[in-house]
């Protein structure tokens, strides 16, 4: 559970929610586009790893919101781009 709790405090020492600048939104979005990452990667792991153990319904949902992060990181790889390029 490691990679859990350093995830969140790496949410946790987010300065703030709401930039105030275009360079505080550059860095806010660059540091939630990493955790969102490494949530996927956890949620991959943990998707792996339970497939013996987890029911089809629990495996499904697992793989559910596996793509979920994943859409999040690739979401938030957009709008980062298009901030750098704005």
């Amino acid at each position: 559970m490691s990679e859990v709790e350093a995830l969140l405090a790496e949410l946790r020492a987010l300065p703030t929610i709401r930039p105030t600048a275009p360079g505080d939104l550059d860095d806010l979005l660059h540091r939630l586009k990493s955790a969102a990452a490494r949530w996927a990667d956890v949620l991959y792991e943990v998707q792996e790893s339970a497939q013996p153990y987890a029911s089809p319904r629990a495996a499904a949902a697992l793989e559910v919101a596996f793509r979920r992060a994943e859409e999040s990181y690739v979401e938030l790889e957009i709008a980062l781009n298009d901030t750098v390029r704005g």
